[in-house]
């Protein structure tokens, strides 16, 4: 009774285990500049990088994204080449992407279990608005803040009656 009992709890340890595992736990996309692209592993090589996440144009605080390519895919040759591009010229990127649970514990996939399926390139002068198709258009010199204090605004747009 007791083997039995032991092979019936194996056997739902089993199946537990492999009803967690889904290969598209969830899916999504994310939106930043690529802060770091490079193939790297101990056993199994993968490109892994890391998104610095963008909101509204401004750099947002917090972890960056971190992805993978997907060592089972061979179709990924011109989106790898594209990352390294806009790595290297700062653009700005969406990245579209699905998560794994259960299937990559050897790391064998990649380092992380977020894997590219796309990517968009969104703006390619977001970090230097200053070049547009290789010419120069001029340079910073300084940088002013501009305080608007609102009250003195709407002084100046209505006139005041006495």
């Amino acid at each position: 009774m007791k083997r039995a009992f032991r092979w019936f709890g194996l056997a739902a340890i089993i199946c537990l285990t492999a009803a967690a595992c889904k290969e598209r736990y969830s899916v999504g996309e994310k939106v930043g500049t690529l802060t770091e692209f490079a193939k790297s592993g101990l056993f199994w090589d993968s490109w892994d990088g890391r998104l610095n996440l963008t909101q509204t144009g401004m750099n947002t605080a917090g972890e960056p994204f971190e992805f993978s390519f997907d060592n089972d895919r061979s179709d990924q040759d011109s989106l790898i080449h594209l990352l390294q591009e806009a790595q290297v010229d700062g653009w700005k990127i969406k990245i579209k992407y699905h998560r794994v649970k259960g299937w990559n514990w050897f790391e064998n996939r990649g380092r992380f279990d977020y894997f590219v399926d796309d990517v968009e390139v969104l703006d390619k002068n977001f970090a230097n608005v200053m070049r547009m198709n290789n010419n120069a258009q001029g340079h910073v010199i300084d940088t002013i803040y501009v305080v608007i204090d609102k009250s003195e605004v709407r002084k100046q747009i209505s006139p005041t009656t006495k």
